[in-house]
């Protein structure tokens, strides 16, 4: 059987696994057992346990659970409010106004949870009935908080980047902060959208009353918390006087520290904090555990090194092997949600990305902005799930009202392209000690 042959038999199998509502990651482990047992002669019991068991006792996989955790606490802070109270006193003169504090509080919230369905809840149970009471478009509303939510996997702390980090043998720290520019240049671009709408549609919403700049300045009080937890996290990774898993643990204490000073830790808060994180740790990590035995399988059979080098017969440049990717990407992104597509792609695409002499530190917030768009494109898209749960629209509607989302992150994704050194200045210049 030729190479061929072989991705098309073990993508049958994956597809035929995921369509029968068997879990990602025991589909990878499936498609891991019938790939050595039927295509090669080794043993797949003492591969099996001891590539689990190697992947699931990764130290640099400590991070993922304590960030995960932190977001779960700020969750169920009252962090939201006071991000909104901290915010509108700065956006009137904006055209849009208000509209920008979907944008802005998504963006500074994704800076302390590291995940872009927190982001939409927190951030969308506090703006939606705000903007709705003072009159702001429900289309441009859902569009926003949709498409900007997602910035919870670009900018740091990312749980994302921990993943693609993991498989690829990259510094989590490092990407961290290859993800600052992008992201923010990403933000930018959002309001842009705003603004554009703002000027063009002219909406008709309620004016803000006045207020002195004493008066502005005493709201933003509000916002010292989440900036002095921004700043221990980031900070503490950029200085290199931590690695991305004490910088998540001092995370964790500056949430708990949050919640106790807003006096909203209660034990019921905490409870279900604890169980929400280990929830989501744990798929995620059977995720990558069932992605790591389904590479080893892939290895036995030479096929990552066969499609790397009829990649490289090909003579594709680097710039049409990346739009090929992407395009692969916005596929898979619509049906498969973004820490699976990453996992389940990685083993082949290495090698491929190696061959062409792409970066992969770079790669890797490339692949984000492309996990981004999965979180919007139907019928898979996460967000559009946890936006119709917060809403009484379909989920046409909110995948219309994301769609020009989507094609900003398609126009972020040609940037980077264009200037790489949007995900790769900041890290040139970090401590070897966060390596």
């Amino acid at each position: 059987m030729d190479f061929t042959e072989l991705a098309i038999a073990l993508l049958l199998i994956l597809f035929l696994l995921l369509g029968s509502g068997v879990w990602v990651a025991l589909s990878l482990v499936g498609v891991a057992i019938v790939c050595i047992a039927v295509f090669t002669g080794r043993p797949i019991g003492s591969s099996m346990y001891s590539t689990l068991w190697t992947s699931s006792t990764s130290w640099t996989l400590t991070a993922l659970p304590l960030f995960i955790w932190m977001g779960e606490i700020l969750y169920r802070t009252r962090l939201s409010e006071s991000l909104f109270r901290g915010l509108s006193p700065w956006l009137g003169w904006l055209p849009g106004r208000l509209m920008h504090t979907n944008i802005i509080g998504c963006t500074l919230f994704a800076a302390v949870s590291g995940s872009s369905a927190a982001t939409l809840t927190t951030v969308g149970k506090m703006s939606m009935p705000e903007l709705s009471k003072r009159g702001y478009s429900d289309f441009m509303s859902v569009g926003t908080l949709a498409g900007a939510s997602t910035l919870g996997l670009m900018i740091p702390p990312s749980l994302t980047m921990i993943v693609y980090g993991v498989i690829t043998n990259q510094s989590i720290p490092k990407l961290f902060i290859a993800g600052i520019i992008p992201g923010l240049v990403l933000a930018v671009m959002f309001m842009s959208y705003v603004v554009a709408w703002g000027i063009l549609k002219k909406p008709k919403i309620e004016e803000e009353q006045p207020m002195t700049m004493k008066q502005r300045l005493h709201e933003s009080r509000l916002l010292i918390p989440v900036a002095l937890l921004i700043i221990t996290v980031i900070g503490s990774m950029y200085s290199g006087l931590a690695t991305a898993t004490e910088a998540a643990a001092l995370g964790v204490v500056g949430a708990l520290l949050l919640a106790v000073i807003q006096r909203s830790l209660t034990f019921t808060a905490l409870m279900e904090s604890l169980m929400g994180a280990a929830k989501t740790s744990c798929m995620i990590a059977l995720i990558l555990a069932g992605a790591s035995f389904l590479t080893l399988a892939m290895g036995f059979t030479g096929l990552p090194r066969g499609l790397a080098e009829w990649v490289g017969g090909l003579d594709l440049s680097p710039f049409m092997l990346l739009i090929a990717l992407m395009f692969v990407y916005i596929v898979l992104g619509c049906f498969l949600d973004g820490i699976s597509a990453v996992v389940l792609t990685m083993a082949v695409v290495t090698p491929m990305l190696n061959e062409a002499g792409i970066d992969l530190l770079w790669f890797g917030i490339f692949v984000l902005v492309m996990v981004e768009m999965a979180q919007i494109t139907p019928p898979v898209g996460f967000n559009l799930f946890v936006m119709k749960g917060l809403t009484h629209y379909s989920l046409g509607f909110i995948a219309k009202a994301a769609a020009p989302m989507f094609l900003i992150m398609v126009l972020m994704a040609m940037l980077l392209i264009a200037f790489p050194d949007l995900a790769t200045f900041l890290p040139s210049y970090m401590n070897e000690a966060t390596m």
